[in-house]
């Protein structure tokens, strides 16, 4: 089931940030990512949570008009590790894309240079890399700029 997140959500989405390899290398606490999360939702962030057996397995936030204020943009992705390769990414990809789609034909997002598995899998679901934005983030790591025309 997919549904949006709410406040009682913070504390296991922030968990499933801090416990991730890849946020670890982006330096992602726990302490931070409640931060994040809790600041998100008091700003009405638009963050879907992905529910399985009464525990959350995922979640995506993402912003309608966030890309150039034309296309959406996915700005945060997550599966908790006990969740992955059962196809919640996917459903939350679909469920962000088809909510963007009532107003954009475009979304976008930024995958690590590094994340060649997670590349793939934006590749198998129709997006193409259109850029790259060398050391955004993290010295050393360019953000690849990932495009899908809906």
């Amino acid at each position: 089931m997919i549904r949006s997140a709410q406040p009682a959500d913070v504390s296991a989405l922030a968990q499933l940030m801090a416990d991730s390899p890849l946020w670890q290398r982006y330096g992602v606490t726990l302490a931070g990512a409640t931060e994040r999360l809790q600041r998100g939702l008091a700003d009405a962030a638009t963050i879907a949570v992905a529910e399985c057996e009464g525990a959350v397995a995922g979640f995506v936030w993402y912003v309608r008009r966030g890309a150039f204020q034309r296309s959406g943009y996915i700005m945060l992705i997550g599966v908790a590790a006990g969740y992955q390769g059962q196809g919640i990414g996917r459903a939350l990809l679909e469920h962000a894309e088809a909510v963007m789609a009532q107003d954009t034909d475009a979304v976008f997002l930024l995958v690590s240079d590094f994340n060649l598995a997670t590349q793939r899998f934006y590749t198998q679901l129709g997006y193409r890399q259109v850029g790259a934005i060398p050391d955004y983030v993290i010295p050393g790591v360019s953000e690849l700029i990932f495009c899908k025309r809906q």
